[in-house]
């Protein structure tokens, strides 16, 4: 009779995967951490709190974060005010953009990582994709699908809500089983789309 350990070992790779390469993209508007409290003080329109700006200004000084890659900029915030209110509604203004945004970072990283690899993306296999932020369906997966220009064949993994260790949890589902060879592609996307109205950040 056969075990449920001999089953599981047949199931699953041995070995171990190997990285061919790695790209990586973030939004286009950076704002340092030196310049953080000011920026988001003004935005919130919240000057008048002095005592808190003070106790945020440490706060971001002892974070040992040089800088912030912002998606949201004044412009969008302007545009949008409700962003900027507490309790204001804003959670579909803040899904359209994730929506639209996600597969966009996701096929930015994916380009640099198949030019660094050196092969043609028909050889991709494998999509696995990791996001914390937007929950539409179809899924960042189908779109990216689209962008990158891969072929219907290659099967898709999508993974929501696995934080930062998002990469770490993709990796493993990469790996061939029982001896096939999987070359794929994992992006792991993160917006910050918190409802305390902080701009999403990378």
């Amino acid at each position: 009779m056969v075990t449920v350990e001999e089953i599981r070992k047949a199931q699953r790779a041995r070995g171990t995967a190997t990285v061919l390469a790695i790209g990586t993209a973030t939004p286009s508007n950076c704002v340092y951490q030196a310049d953080f409290p000011d920026f988001y003080f003004r935005i919130t329109n919240s000057e008048h709190l002095v005592d808190l700006k003070r106790k945020f200004k440490r706060m971001c000084e002892n974070s040992m974060i040089k800088k912030r890659y912002m998606h949201i900029d004044e412009k969008i915030l302007k545009e949008n005010p409700n962003m900027c209110e507490y309790m204001a509604p804003s959670l579909d203004v803040r899904q359209d953009m994730v929506v639209v945004e996600i597969p966009r970072l996701g096929k930015e990283s994916a380009t640099k990582a198949i030019k660094e690899w050196g092969q043609p993306k028909s050889k991709i296999t494998h999509l696995i994709f990791c996001t914390t932020s937007g929950i539409d369906m179809p899924g960042a997966d189908y779109q990216l699908t689209k962008l990158l220009g891969l072929q219907p064949s290659v099967k898709r993994l999508m993974m929501y809500q696995q934080g930062c260790f998002a990469g770490g949890n993709g990796s493993p589902s990469g790996k061939g089983s029982r001896g096939e060879q999987y070359r794929c592609a994992g992006p792991c996307c993160v917006l910050r789309n918190d409802r305390n109205k902080f701009p999403w950040t990378v």
